[in-house]
């Protein structure tokens, strides 16, 4: 850990998400961070409480001459994205985060930082504490698993909260307030297969994609960026077709959540065909070089001799997995009318693994029209149940729906303008925010989400910037001293 980190402004934050660091706490494995948050609300004398999730609500009281003010729930999420480059050696169920100073930023060597969502937790953690500050009553409330299906706000039950007001601290652009958000729904295939005998005469292969940039597949589905498994399996089609080309295994992405910056696939050819299509990987490589240029520059695709494998998926159900995958829509589908900037519809093929005579593949369909997300989740059905396999659908999440009358929006964009001279961004993020749950719980919450500047989240070249962080809090500050009153 870099001891540059503790000396950056806001050094109260700043400590806090070091030592958030240094706690494992992948989704779904965030017990060590739950125990850090209550034990740290017993050692400053906070009243604390926990579901049966995992979710966790501190309080505290308003600052004296302040009680009329309206409570505000301060509200985070404790998980992160485990995500790592292949070559980087690191457990995310043991290992800290190794965070560092570069520039203008903060990132991490070779895995996620884990600043989506750290520094609203240390945001939050860090008011707690500071007791200069002016506010009215304040509720904490740190939420588990977000990132893999948002099960701790699914969890939340009437009677856990009790603000007026809830501030979001899970956005990614300072000075941008978000006041809607998409809904989502994953769409999941399986094919069943059959282990085949390897015909004489075939040498086995390493077919691998690497080098992506990967990111939010809500956030970052608008650039453009390589999907890893579409990629892969262009080569396997052209294999198939062209080559005799016969799959062992296949893997590829991570989280549904995140665009695939890797895939491979355990390949056998004859050996007759291996020049002519290492020569044909080599030339698809440059195809999508070009294609990708100024977008994944470091895109490489590479092929290499592989211990011999004995066994293949079977040939009908590999060509329907191609087929499929190959026909499957990914990326952005359709642009808000009127706001041709923002994404309204769109999906990600995320995960592709075949294991124990199982392939399975999952997508995730995102849009802030709810009869769009439908409308794509079966189309990506449609296409999997064309090629023979199972499909479900799990984890769907509601939209949150905007209010441009909001009473908080009216308060924080005047605070925004007296702070730094200029009038927030107010806008609709393609991603899932818990606010559509917790929404849908306590109705007359008044919402809003914002945070610092976040690049490439989801991925190893997740970064913060530094100077965002600092606007950030002292935008945060100014807004709870401007809460309205009851």
């Amino acid at each position: 850990m870099s001891k540059e980190i503790s000396k950056l402004e806001p050094t109260t934050l700043w400590s806090i998400f070091e030592q958030i660091c240094k706690i494992p706490h992948p989704s779904k494995k965030e017990s060590q961070i739950i125990d850090f948050v209550m034990n740290f609300a017993e050692k400053h004398g906070l009243k604390a409480k926990k579901d049966e999730v995992g979710n966790v609500l501190i309080q505290k009281p308003a600052t004296p001459g302040m009680e009329n003010k309206q409570t505000v729930v301060l509200q985070g999420h404790l998980d992160m994205v485990p995500q790592k480059n292949n070559e980087t050696r690191h457990d995310f169920d043991k290992d800290p985060i190794e965070a560092y100073v570069d520039g203008e930023w903060v990132k991490a060597k070779g895995t996620t930082l884990g600043a989506d969502n750290g520094i609203g937790v240390a945001a939050s953690m860090a008011i707690l504490v500071d007791d200069s500050l002016k506010h009215g009553p304040v509720e904490c409330l740190f939420t588990v698993d977000e990132e893999s299906g948002m099960t701790g706000a699914f969890a939340i039950k009437p009677g856990f909260v009790n603000g007026d007001i809830l501030l979001n601290l899970d956005s990614e652009d300072e000075g941008e307030l978000y006041i809607g958000c998409a809904g989502g729904i994953d769409t999941n295939a399986f094919f069943g297969y059959k282990e085949e005998k390897l015909p004489n005469g075939y040498k086995s292969f390493k077919l691998k994609v690497k080098g992506l940039k990967g990111g939010h597949s809500g956030l970052d589905i608008n650039l453009g960026r390589g999907n890893a498994i579409k990629i892969l399996n262009r080569l396997l089609w052209t294999g198939i077709k062209h080559y005799q080309l016969k799959i062992n295994s296949i893997e590829g992405g991570s989280l549904r959540n995140a665009i695939p910056r890797e895939a491979e696939a355990i390949i056998a050819l004859p050996a007759e065909n291996e020049k002519k299509f290492s020569e044909k990987v080599n030339e698809i490589n440059e195809d999508i070089k070009n294609e990708l240029q100024t977008i994944d520059d470091n895109v490489n695709i590479s092929i290499a001799a592989h211990d011999n494998i004995s066994t293949i998926i079977d040939e009908h159900t590999a060509h329907n997995l191609v087929k499929s995958v190959y026909g499957c829509p990914n990326g952005a589908i359709r642009m808000v009318p009127g706001m041709e900037s923002v994404v309204e519809t769109s999906t990600n093929l995320a995960v592709v693994k075949s294991e124990n005579g199982k392939i399975e593949i999952a997508t995730l369909q995102r849009s802030s029209v709810n009869s769009a997300k439908e409308d794509l989740c079966n189309m990506v059905r449609a296409v999997f149940e064309l090629a023979g396999a199972e499909v479900g659908h799990t984890g769907e999440y509601p939209g949150w729906k905007p209010n441009i009358n909001s009473a908080i929006l009216k308060t924080m964009k005047k605070v925004y303008n007296k702070k730094f001279g200029k009038t927030p961004e107010v806008k609709v993020i393609h991603a899932g925010l818990e606010c559509g749950l917790l929404g849908n719980v306590y109705p007359n919450l008044d919402m809003i989400s914002f945070g610092p500047t976040i690049r490439n989240p989801h991925s190893p070249d997740e970064m913060v910037n530094i100077d965002s962080v600092k606007r950030f809090w002292k935008y945060l500050v100014e807004t709870l001293e401007n809460i309205p009153e009851k």
